[in-house]
């Protein structure tokens, strides 16, 4: 049994220690904000934040994760009014991975935000609009 605070409120995952934590969101706890996307780390589909910090959740083994702070999509907010929420909404974005930039720099130039997001891969090669939405919410937020 894995216990952690996941959007603020204390759950405990019975699992194996070395399921990956997407799993346990998934299908333990059923949400499912958190995407499936390559099941390797490599693009950024499952990203979660773990005590304010992006993580890879294909790539975390819940056992990881153990007594921290797990953010997911569901935990930005509850009713989609985070800035990235909507600004995801109306230019389409890659949101967690996005919210840690803008919780450690809210005001982040275009080259902050392109070096933040490099590893996030797009199968549909939007990343001009994603520039945008991390743009558009921080002139929001």
């Amino acid at each position: 049994m894995t216990s952690f605070m996941l959007n603020g409120k204390q759950v405990s995952v019975k699992a194996a220690p070395e399921t990956p934590l997407l799993w346990a969101i998934r299908e333990h706890l059923k949400l499912t904000g958190t995407k499936y996307g390559c099941g390797a780390g490599l693009c950024g589909a499952c990203t979660v934040h773990v005590d304010g910090k992006a993580a890879l959740a294909c790539q975390t083994e819940v056992s990881a994760v153990a007594g921290k702070r797990v953010v997911t999509i569901e935990g930005l907010s509850p009713n989609a009014s985070h800035p990235l929420q909507k600004a995801w909404i109306a230019e389409q974005g890659q949101v967690m991975k996005a919210a840690e930039l803008l919780a450690i720099n809210p005001k982040p130039s275009r080259a902050d935000i392109v070096r933040h997001m490099n590893g996030n891969i797009c199968r549909c090669g939007t990343y001009t609009r994603i520039i945008a939405a991390i743009e558009r919410a921080a002139r929001e937020g």
